[in-house]
């Protein structure tokens, strides 16, 4: 009985002694450029730099999006709220600024490929209405990896780049496009 509870309390003490914790105590999944990723655990509190500009709701995929051009590309978006799907503006042609965010947006069917920091853009659908959004980790003249928040511990996820005929999609159908610094 007291090896049983020692391997218990080893076993315990490896799965929690490998998690990393910010100074408050919110779990870090993962970093991408420094600005740390963090484990959403159904807080609805609003987080905002210390200068008061919103980054959105602990920790939804808004705000790690909005908190990374903020912290790493130090850029704030004129519109500082809005669900997912609503970073995307259906009334612009590719390549045209997004007024509402200050970025250029291309559609997922671009002349231009996806890069590095490039954010992009997912639809909602019947599991989650409000859309997604995350950021260009990597990319390939044959795939791209995104790092995201708020998709449990998951926060890297690859997707198929194609070109064809001058033109690049990402392979995905609910990914509407990505907005460029």
């Amino acid at each position: 009985m007291k090896k049983i509870l020692l391997l218990l309390i080893l076993s315990a003490c490896f799965i929690n002694c490998n998690r990393s914790y910010d100074k408050k105590g919110n779990e870090i999944i993962d970093t991408f450029n420094n600005v740390p990723v963090y484990l959403h655990q159904g807080k609805n509190t609003r987080h905002r730099a210390t200068n008061g500009y919103n980054y959105g709701l602990e920790w939804q995929c808004v705000e790690f999006v909005k908190r990374y051009y903020y912290d790493h590309l130090s850029h704030k978006m004129p519109n500082t709220f809005g669900h997912a799907k609503d970073f995307y503006n259906h009334g612009l042609k590719d390549g045209q600024k997004n007024t509402a965010r200050n970025l250029t947006q291309y559609s997922n069917k671009s002349k231009s490929q996806p890069r590095v920091n490039d954010l992009v853009i997912m639809d909602g659908h019947r599991f989650n209405k409000y859309g997604h959004v995350a950021i260009v980790s990597k990319v390939s003249d044959s795939e791209i990896e995104i790092v995201q928040q708020n998709v449990g511990r998951m926060s890297r996820a690859t997707f198929k780049l194609i070109h064809k005929n001058g033109v690049w999609e990402i392979e995905n159908d609910l990914l509407l496009g990505w907005l460029r610094k």
